[in-house]
């Protein structure tokens, strides 16, 4: 049973000591601004990039103007958060802030959600990877082998995770680096062999400009997950109240201006008809710049460092969620265990979960795996979003002084505003299918939570009266010796 903390209580003295009882060797180490910025753009650029112009491409050029909605949401979001993590600069993040505005059902939703978007997230990140792994090696004539490689892309991060956050750092600058050179060599190089042919429909769906602009937004809002890193790793920032919200708001940004360049510039690179059918688009855009296969090969080189940072840094934040709230009491306490600054079991069963998707994925025969695990992530990660969101939204209403900066009322309302309505409209877009499983994933989170609660209830009744009975046994004693 681990000690609840009131969600009154103040969390300066969590925020700036660090978390109660980690483990603080050689081999933990805290996030300053870089690499909580790196933490940012690497999970926010990680595979979701590399093969989501692909996976919009049926639906026409209209895509890019779903990405700029998106940008300007993610925007929204990002700065929301940094406004949330000045006030509570605990891990967590929307898990933290949940709690904090609607108690403990709230906050466990939240973290059940993002639990289930990250383990979901890396099954997706590996399944993209491998379609660069197969530029360099022809794996996709043999589904076992596929399999495994999609697996030993999911374990080699979990094992950086466990030596230490002092490594999972170290990866992170190295990754995000070698990332960029793909991203800003197509992005920047590929305007230079842009032809407008190649672009093909505005809207190739025929489900209409509203509707091919929400599908393609439910589907690209995977490239966006990872903009609450830095607040969901708060703990392991140092000055959180501070970095958490700068690291967020440059990760983000820069993310995007990279993201809207190279998928343009993959567009105008590729034909509409190939890039339709594509494993590796960026790997083609190169080729067809330069001609040959050396530079794919290249592309898909960097493109593969790059996503094994992205699940680098999203296997720490499958953890840090479950740890915040089994710190509380929410989830089973064996997740709330730290050794060398990273919940070991959080990183364990979200990468054995993750596996055991990905095998499902693959032995069902459905096609487009991709594509499948991206819309069930966009529902659950909308969960927490909204309700970070609506805590946000709350404070704003509800007049608490001690909470709102009354100088930034009004923005802080519009963003707010902004995100919530994003929010709602991503699980519009993400479609029947994904809302369908999402739910199911989430009444589960129901009965985890009420066995929990039962727990916490039965500890609670149990250790009362032991509390109470010494003072009453004294009373008697000093009655009877008057």
């Amino acid at each position: 049973m681990t000690t609840t903390v009131p969600r009154n209580e103040p969390t300066t003295a969590i925020a700036t000591a660090g978390e109660p009882g980690e483990d603080r060797s050689k081999h933990a180490r805290r996030f300053g601004l870089p690499v909580a910025t790196a933490l940012v753009m690497g999970n926010i650029i990680g595979g979701g990039i590399f093969l989501l112009p692909a996976s919009v491409a049926p639906f026409g050029t209209i895509s890019l103007v779903a990405f700029a909605v998106l940008t300007v949401g993610a925007m929204a979001l990002a700065l929301v958060f940094g406004r949330l993590a000045e006030r509570h600069p605990r891990t967590g993040g929307p898990y933290v802030y949940a709690r904090e505005a609607f108690g403990d059902f709230a906050g466990f939703l939240a973290a059940w959600s993002y639990w289930i978007t990250a383990w979901v997230s890396n099954a997706a990140l590996a399944v993209a990877a491998v379609g660069y792994l197969d530029v360099l090696l022809p794996l996709h004539d043999s589904k076992p082998a596929t399999m495994a490689a999609a697996l030993v892309l999911q374990w080699l991060p979990a094992v950086a995770n466990l030596a230490g956050t002092r490594y999972v750092g170290a990866v992170q600058l190295v990754a995000t680096v070698m990332k960029f050179v793909p991203l800003l060599l197509v992005a920047v190089g590929g305007l230079f062999f842009f032809d407008a042919d190649n672009l093909g429909p505005f809207e190739a769906s025929g489900s209409g400009t509203v509707g091919a602009i929400s599908a393609s937004a439910a589907i690209l809002l995977f490239s966006y997950l990872g903009v609450e890193s830095a607040a969901v790793s708060a703990g392991e920032v140092r000055d959180p109240r501070r970095n958490v919200g700068r690291a967020t708001i440059l990760g983000t940004l820069g993310a995007a201006v990279v993201y809207l360049l190279g998928t343009l510039a993959v567009f105008g690179t590729v034909a509409h008809d190939e890039l339709a059918g594509s494993t590796a688009p960026f790997s083609d855009a190169v080729n067809a710049m330069f001609g040959g296969s050396w530079g794919g090969s290249a592309v898909a080189c960097m493109a593969l460092v790059s996503m094994a940072g992205a699940l680098n840094g999203w296997t720490l934040l499958s953890a840090q969620t479950p740890y915040a709230a089994a710190r509380d009491g929410l989830f089973p306490a064996a997740f709330a265990r730290k050794r060398r600054g990273v919940p070991t079991v959080g990183v364990l069963v979200t990468v054995v979960l993750a596996s055991l998707l990905t095998v499902y994925n693959y032995t069902a025969g459905s096609g487009g795996v991709f594509e499948i695990l991206v819309l069930v992530t966009t529902f659950t990660a909308t969960v927490p979003y909204l309700l970070a969101t609506a805590a946000q939204i709350y404070y704003l209403a509800s007049g608490q002084a001690h909470r709102v900066s009354r100088a930034r009322l009004l923005r802080d309302g519009v963003l707010a505003a902004v995100a919530a309505g994003f929010s709602v409209w991503l699980v519009a877009g993400s479609g029947y299918a994904a809302v369908y499983q999402g739910v199911l994933f989430l009444f589960a989170g129901v009965l985890v939570y009420a066995w929990m609660s039962a727990r916490n209830h039965r500890t609670a009744r149990t250790a009362t009266p032991a509390r109470t009975a010494a003072p009453a046994v004294a009373g008697d004693t000093a009655a009877r010796e008057a």
